[in-house]
């Protein structure tokens, strides 16, 4: 069983960055695809940010020119730079991954969540 366990969320005033690291527990394989999926109070698990082997990625439009993600391929690791940070943006992010490609509507693996409070 692959676990992934994230890092680096926290309290950030509007118009600051964080950065959310991801490292899965085998480097046995290569992950194809990891990314960053959050949800917000009261609504549905949304995708932010997913990104393939190849580098390929996917944004979610509401993220777009703000966050970037990217990744270790060699050690199973996957990062997500947020800047611009807007109270909209407050969420439980979760790390995910799996062999599917990008677009799938679900994958293999899912961290435990790490909160991203916007508040001022």
């Amino acid at each position: 069983q692959v676990r992934l366990v994230e890092s680096g969320g926290g309290l950030v005033q509007p118009g600051g960055s964080l950065r959310l690291s991801c490292a899965a527990s085998t480097n046995r394989f290569k992950i194809n695809v990891m990314g960053w999926y959050r949800q917000p109070p009261g609504a549905q698990r949304e995708l932010v940010a997913a990104i393939a082997l190849g580098g390929s990625t996917n944004y979610a439009d509401t993220v777009k020119g703000r966050f970037t993600i990217s990744r270790d391929g060699a050690k199973n690791t996957v990062y997500l730079q947020m800047n611009s940070l807007k109270p909209e943006d407050t969420a439980v992010y979760y790390c995910m991954g799996g062999a599917q490609p990008l677009g799938a509507k679900e994958y293999n693996y899912w961290g435990q969540g790490t909160q991203v409070t916007v508040s001022s």
